[in-house]
């Protein structure tokens, strides 16, 4: 299933010390690829596709790749110790760096929010995702930038929840979450420049 625009434009790899670190989260896996739970990694194929990268190596319990984006010299990361687990992953390469959690941009799915919302926040609670508590366990903190792509919920509230956010998403929402993720990634810009405010109320669905 083709999930990205054509690249764009290429960005350039560098040997020094990231700035920032940008996760997308979800779970490893040919079963998992288009879960509801994945949005985080499908994100990243698109921001991957965009600047003409690709997180293919293994450090940090990760897939990552470091390159500049926007000007900005990051780490970019799909921790790969499933989701409950991902702060660990995202601790472990924070800690090798010094990059503090304000600088740690965290991309993943919200059921809480109608499929093909974005929602940019600069903190806040877990809001029951498990991803999310690990990394706030982790790092200690609830302040690091997240963006929260709406994945809706079930229609039936007595449906387990687990089934339904490891669940695949539909050819429609597919198509509608693409559009939600390239505005996620062209929100980076704004995040990265120090500019969070802006980016939400430009983006904010």
């Amino acid at each position: 299933m083709a999930f990205f625009k054509k690249k764009t434009e290429v960005s350039p790899m560098f040997a020094g010390k990231p700035e920032f670190i940008i996760a997308g989260l979800g779970n490893p896996g040919k079963e998992y690829e288009y879960s509801r739970h994945n949005a985080g990694f499908l994100c990243l194929d698109i921001l991957c596709n965009k600047y003409g990268i690709k997180t293919d190596r293994v450090k940090y319990r990760s897939l990552t790749c470091t390159a500049v984006i926007e000007g900005h010299p990051c780490l970019v990361m799909r921790p790969q110790t499933y989701m409950n687990s991902s702060g660990e992953a995202i601790k472990e390469a924070a800690e090798f760096y010094k990059i503090p959690p304000e600088n740690i941009i965290v991309i993943y799915d919200d059921i809480s929010l109608p499929t093909g919302t974005l929602r940019i926040r600069k903190k806040g609670s877990a809001g029951g995702h498990n991803g999310i508590k690990s990394i706030i366990w982790q790092l200690n903190t609830d302040v690091f930038p997240r963006l929260k792509l709406g994945v809706g919920d079930r229609k039936d509230k007595d449906d387990d929840l687990k089934d339904y956010v490891l669940g695949r998403f539909s050819k429609s929402d597919i198509d509608t979450l693409k559009k939600t993720m390239e505005k996620a990634v062209d929100a980076l810009k704004y995040i990265l420049d120090g500019d969070t405010d802006g980016a939400m109320s430009r983006y904010n669905g």
